[in-house]
């Protein structure tokens, strides 16, 4: 799922408060050809060359940093750059655990979306939300590469540039200055970014997955994705059908459509979000917009506009415009529990113009909801499948001649690598390219469809749909080859109120999928399930800890109607 991200520098380092639901359609980058490393990048085992990679065992210790939980260890795993010539260059994947209590059963991966965000500071900061799985397994994340600690990618300047090139009504006015700025651009992304930008897309990632899931002595990956992470998820299990093991997909991505139409859903999406909170905020005598809903949503617009036009200044003394109040609401709008906070964040904007509660929004470019869960019945957790039976949790150090380019510490990690990461990720995964007549041709169709989707949001997201122009050709294997799996049943979740994630993305991936998905339908709002429903929760970790799946197509009520699951 696509969005637009901040790049000024109060909000663009990759926060840790952020990493979930959302996909920055960007840009891959003039390297190798992502199609070409695809092809030869779909083992359903491990392949030649790559014994001393899945031989590895995990050195872990405390995490460093004043931030950093003490019960939180690091450690790292190495993997080849480009799997398809594993005796070339290395690079090292940062990974954080929280040890499971008493006696493990094994790992659970987590992956948080994005893509481009820190698994490893997610965790550290919304890690209480997973300590039930802690009953059963050590609960694992990792900065994917391209990402965080892992060899981050950065386009320097370039990331301004390039959100410059696309923002405001130059932005799909004159076509041909746009797209020749983005062809700049992607040099200088090229030059600051090193040798993993050609090799960063989901396919090598999930690669890394499997040396992960091997190095932590697990037989088969167990996993809970979001958004974003259901496509790992869901690519991984392509590759690699018969090591999966519990599977949780939170927030369904879709396998198939192309850019625009993610675009035009998301646009939908967050406009409807976007009414239901006015509903919710006229109710209220404190609401800014008064208490007549339609007037609600013509003040929004207008106010969008009149920002456009004339910006105030922001905390940091720099132009807040509407479409940053539109990105900042957009992220608001991905949990409910944040509607009282966005209804004294605008009331702070319209009643003084202070900017500094919506710009909270905005920082790391995606909020994770978060909540305490209710304990599960007492039960001993049955045994997830299969740990490797010649290999104990991770203890031994990587073998030196695997060699690794060693982790980045976290205060050289490039401020831009949350906007990078997203844009080289979805193009890297992303096989179609128009050329600059096609898109010039399109533009005007397109933005009315956009504009129609969505009057607060459209503008917003038609600039997505020039982002992947004059980059390669990403790789077709996630359209064409993740579909028909032959693999233990997984578990996808999806929430009708997704303003990211439509529901029917869950229905269709399920279907292409096929026979090994069940989908659970949670009544709910917001962005994924596991943090915002109790029955979604605990529904998660009973198949999780125990094999506990529902059945195909049971429900979760909306939690004010007192859970009500089937």
């Amino acid at each position: 799922m696509q969005a637009k991200l901040e790049t000024r520098p109060s909000v663009r380092r990759c926060a840790a408060t952020g990493a979930l639901g959302l996909a920055l359609l960007g840009a891959g980058l003039p390297a190798a050809d992502a199609a070409a490393t695809a092809a030869t990048a779909t083992p359903r085992d491990a392949g030649p060359g790559l014994s001393r990679f899945y031989d590895q065992k995990i050195k872990w210790s405390a995490c460093k940093g004043m931030e950093m939980p003490k019960d939180l260890q690091c450690g790292k795993v190495t993997v080849p750059v480009d799997y398809a010539h594993p005796k070339g260059g290395t690079l090292d994947v940062a990974l954080a655990r929280y040890r499971a209590t008493g006696d493990s059963r094994g790992s659970v991966l987590l992956n948080f979306g994005g893509p481009g965000g820190s698994g490893v500071n997610e965790l550290a900061v919304g890690g209480k939300e997973f300590m039930h799985l802690t009953n059963g397994y050590d609960v694992v994340t990792f900065d994917p590469r391209g990402v965080g600690r892992s060899s981050p990618v950065s386009c320097g300047p370039a990331t301004l540039k390039i959100m410059e090139a696309t923002d405001g009504d130059e932005g799909t006015g004159d076509a041909e200055d746009v797209l020749k700025r983005l062809r700049d651009a992607a040099a200088e992304c090229a030059k600051y970014s090193g040798p993993v930008l050609p090799h960063i897309g989901t396919v090598d990632a999930a690669r890394d997955m499997d040396v992960m899931r091997r190095a932590l002595g697990d037989d088969r990956l167990n996993y809970l994705g979001f958004s974003y992470g259901t496509r790992l998820g869901a690519v991984y299990a392509a590759q690699f059908p018969d090591k999966v093991g519990r599977m949780v997909l939170d927030g369904v991505d879709t396998l198939t459509e192309p850019l625009t139409e993610q675009g035009l859903a998301g646009a939908r999406g967050q406009q409807t979000a976007l009414e239901n909170f006015l509903d919710w905020c006229v109710e209220d005598v404190a609401c800014p917009f008064g208490q007549d809903a339609r007037s609600a949503r013509e003040q929004v617009v207008r106010l969008v506009a009149s920002l456009d036009s004339d910006p105030v200044p922001s905390a940091f003394g720099e132009p807040f415009t509407g479409q940053d109040m539109v990105g900042a609401i957009g992220q608001a709008l991905y949990s409910r529990e944040l509607w009282p906070s966005l209804e004294r964040a605008l009331a702070q904007l319209l009643e003084d113009g202070d900017t500094r509660g919506l710009e909270g929004f905005s920082s790391g470019g995606v909020t994770f909801p978060v909540r305490a869960p209710e304990p599960a019945p007492g039960r001993a957790p049955e045994p997830a499948p299969g740990r490797a039976p010649d290999q104990a949790p991770g203890r031994a150090p990587v073998p030196e001649d695997a060699g690794g380019a060693g982790l980045t510490d976290e205060e050289d990690v490039p401020m831009d690598n949350l906007p990078a990461a997203l844009m080289a990720i979805n193009c890297a995964d992303d096989p179609d390219r128009p050329t600059a007549a096609q898109v010039t041709a399109s533009l005007g169709p397109l933005r009315a469809r956009y504009e129609e989707a969505s009057p607060v949001f459209g503008r917003y997201r038609l600039t997505q749909v020039l982002m992947c122009y004059g980059r390669p050709k990403g790789t077709d294997y996630v359209r064409d080859d993740v579909k028909d799996l032959d693999t233990a049943k997984m578990l996808l979740v999806g929430t009708r109120g997704d303003p990211a994630t439509p529901y029917r993305w869950t229905t269709e991936t399920a279907d292409r999928l096929g026979p090994s998905a069940v989908v659970l339908d949670n009544h709910g709002e917001g962005h994924t399930g596991y943090a915002s429903s109790e029955c979604v929760h605990r529904k998660v970790d009973d198949f999780l800890l125990y094999g506990s799946l529902p059945p195909d197509g049971s429900s979760c009520g909306s939690e004010s109607a007192g859970d009500g699951s089937d």
